[in-house]
């Protein structure tokens, strides 16, 4: 026969484990009550509501699968309804809502986050098209949102940047970012600016696209250095940010390591067991002739900014990680799983060997 103490300790263990399903009140940065209740993940129901404008992108695909393992009602602004398909079964029923938009329709924003007390801007481009250049997605539409963002009483706005934006940069696509950042904190004060560096990950532009491209990533004989970072943690450390107090700052979200281009085609050859390109290193102004002569076809390209990107260090400063409580990996640690599939059927089970990182790249 059990011990009264024991018996005791057992009560408790059973009633800590069921406190799950007590509801919790939280007081929202603009005063209204959130309340929680039902078992944890996706069935949960967190009492939060957050729009996610950019869902359907590389990232954003990410962010809401986590929201909506978190209990958020998530709303997906989408242009494409094939695109937002996917989103539908990352939250319970009625967690996940699709609604239709346009970035110059003021009306569409504005039903889109009414109900939100949360919006993400992750909305970019790294390439223009003959409807969306550069500033008119990263300056105007962002400045858009972030208007009616204020106007709806929305209490956080957090708004997606790059670790190198910058006003000055000789990169169209840097100096929209770093304008577009501007005008966000002119319309809504309090906004949390992320800069994360660029990302690797499944259907990513940097792993894959080397296996694919080599020829594009020895531009400036592969000395540019970079700072990957793992897409999944930057989408947990956005979806870490909504439980924060208000972060009226920019947080900077960069890999662990410096890298190089050189490094990383080592990398994906060794990881691919693929023999190393022996394509020619390009001059830039071959490059950006051959990007412009690109630009002719009717889908997207490597555009002649691509071109000037490959050429720019990513910036030298400290992460915030900390702050979002989350450690990003090495970009070894997942290399195997986004490359495997470009592997021969005779090496596709072989041991992974990476190549020796060059002395003078540095952790930070």
């Amino acid at each position: 026969m059990l011990a009264p103490t024991s018996r005791f300790a057992r009560l408790q263990r059973v009633l800590t484990s069921g406190k799950r399903t007590y509801h919790d009140l939280t007081t929202l940065p603009n005063g209204k009550p959130a309340i929680s209740y039902g078992p944890p993940g996706y069935s949960a129901v967190a009492g939060r509501t957050v729009t996610v404008f950019g869902c359907t992108g590389f990232l954003g695909r990410y962010l809401v699968s986590k929201l909506g393992k978190m209990g958020t009602q998530v709303v997906v602004p989408y242009r494409d309804e094939d695109d937002a398909r996917l989103l539908k079964p990352m939250g319970d029923l009625g967690q996940i809502v699709r609604m239709e938009w346009d970035l110059r329709d003021d009306k569409t924003i504005a039903e889109c986050l009414r109900h939100s007390d949360t919006v993400f801007n992750l909305v970019g481009r790294d390439f223009e098209t003959k409807n969306f250049d550069y500033k008119s997605v990263h300056v105007s539409g962002a400045e858009r949102i972030a208007k009616i963002a204020a106007e709806s009483g929305v209490s956080r706005f957090i708004h997606l940047s790059h670790l190198n934006a910058s006003e000055n940069s000789p990169s169209k696509f840097y100096a929209a970012k770093a304008e577009g950042e501007q005008l966000v904190k002119a319309a809504f004060p309090t906004a949390t600016i992320v800069r994360p560096a660029t990302m690797f990950g499944y259907e990513d532009k940097l792993l894959t696209n080397i296996a694919v491209w080599p020829i594009w990533w020895k531009l400036n004989h592969g000395q540019t250095r970079i700072r990957p970072v793992h897409v999944m943690e930057v989408a947990q450390a956005l979806a870490n940010l909504i439980s924060l107090p208000q972060v009226p700052r920019t947080v900077n979200l960069p890999g662990p390591s410096t890298l190089t281009y050189e490094y990383l085609l080592d990398l994906v050859s060794s990881v691919t067991l693929q023999p190393p390109s022996k394509a020619p290193v390009l001059p830039k102004g071959v490059a950006s002739a051959l990007t412009r002569i690109g630009q002719a076809v009717w889908w997207p390209t490597l555009s002649p900014d691509e071109v000037i990107r490959r050429f720019i260090d990513d910036s030298d400063v400290p992460g915030d990680w900390d702050l979002v409580g989350v450690q990003p990996p090495e970009i070894e640690a997942h290399a195997i799983a986004y490359l495997r599939r470009y592997r021969s059927a005779d090496n596709f089970a072989r041991p992974v060997a990476f190549p020796p990182r060059p002395a003078p790249i540095a952790e930070y």
